[in-house]
């Protein structure tokens, strides 16, 4: 596990802890006098909490349980988006762990720093290719490649991690109904692009279909709607094409990063200050006259503070998206993230929308 983990056991089990002490005074009363009005015996509650709320502790706060790993000699893994970030991470760490990889790259053809440093592994494992998920004749082309660069093509690709996207942020209405489709367009048909394209393969070595969401594809959040929008649409695809491929022996998982901006370098000032003049640029003018430039103003501070926050260390992400790989029995999601982000998470998909709205808005 890596030491994140150890920290968001602690905080976990103090956050159990605190609930299990609040809720076993306080609840247990209330019930208890429900069931004396119901006339039914008061301690068959209390058991309940007691037994509920230790499966709960034991849930949250457990490391996790080892089910065995898969065999990685021989084993290719298709990687999208890799010219930075986790993908770039991610496919030297699998070359590190035996596997022969694809790594995509999206500027490879154009001299890509990215790609030339996977390059200069002069690695037989490390095989890097031009792929533009938004394109059907390099994402035909790459799976042709990858067909005859397996060490077995009979034994088919063993994973794809779709990991390619995009980033942007932006209120409502001064985002253009464009970027909802460029966004969408790379982060969620880039990923059903690609995942269609090499299932025959997948399915061949019964192997692993890989999804990099979001915390924001579990919970919306303001300025963020054409993020969450597309990555709600890999959750629901990822959901879909895992009932479909259990009969063939094909496990879907999904990551669900928190906030690693610092780590991935996704959202810089100067990002932040091209995006800002755009959404300014391009807003109706009713649209400006209502909500002002104060108000736009400060929204764009708030995005620019945003820049230097989040997790340095990308470990957890590269730790889960290798459990989905190699795991005998992977998990259908995995949340590398902050405990405040995956409690924050927690309520906002189980407590009623009143209670998370009132608590985050």
């Amino acid at each position: 596990m890596a030491p994140q983990s150890m920290i968001r056991v602690g905080l976990l089990v103090s956050f159990s802890v605190f609930l299990t002490v609040t809720l076993g005074f306080g609840l247990p009363a209330l019930l208890n006098a429900v069931m004396r009005l119901l006339g039914l015996p008061e301690t068959s509650v209390t058991e309940c909490i007691v037994v509920l709320y230790a499966l709960f502790v034991l849930y949250v706060a457990m490391p996790r349980i080892p089910r065995g790993s898969v065999e990685v000699k021989g084993k290719g893994v298709l990687i999208t988006g890799c010219d930075s970030g986790f993908g770039h991470a991610l496919a030297k760490h699998l070359h590190r762990l035996g596997f022969t990889v694809f790594a995509g790259c999206l500027l490879k053809d154009k001299g890509g720093e990215g790609a030339k440093a996977l390059e200069e592994f002069h690695s037989d494992r490390m095989k890097v290719l031009q792929l533009d998920v938004c394109s059907d004749g390099e994402v035909k082309a790459a799976v042709e490649f990858i067909r005859n660069n397996l060490e077995d093509s009979q034994r088919g690709l063993w994973a794809v991690v779709n990991n390619a996207g995009v980033s942007t942020f932006g209120e409502v209405e001064f985002t253009s109904v464009d970027t909802y489709k460029q966004v969408s367009e790379v982060n969620l048909w880039g990923t059903i692009r690609v995942t269609k394209a090499v299932l025959p393969l997948i399915r061949r070595a019964k192997g692993r279909v890989v999804n990099i969401a979001s915390m924001y594809g579990r919970m919306g959040n303001m300025m963020r709607s054409p993020y969450c929008v597309s990555k709600y649409g890999v959750e629901a695809f990822s959901d879909c094409l895992r009932y479909e491929m259990k009969s063939w022996g094909v496990k879907v998982s999904v990551i669900e990063p928190g906030n690693f901006i610092v780590a991935t370098g996704i959202l810089t000032r100067d990002v932040v200050a091209t995006t800002a003049n755009k959404l300014w640029s391009e807003a109706p003018p009713d649209v400006k006259e209502d909500y002002g430039k104060a108000h736009f103003e400060h929204l764009m501070a708030l995005m620019r503070s945003y820049c230097n926050s989040g997790q340095k260390d990308d470990a957890p992400v590269m730790d889960d998206i290798t459990d989905a790989i190699v795991s005998k029995r992977p998990y259908t999601r995995y949340s590398p993230m902050e405990p405040h982000w995956w409690i924050r998470m927690q309520i906002m998909t189980h407590l009623p929308g009143a209670i998370s709205d009132l608590l985050y808005f």
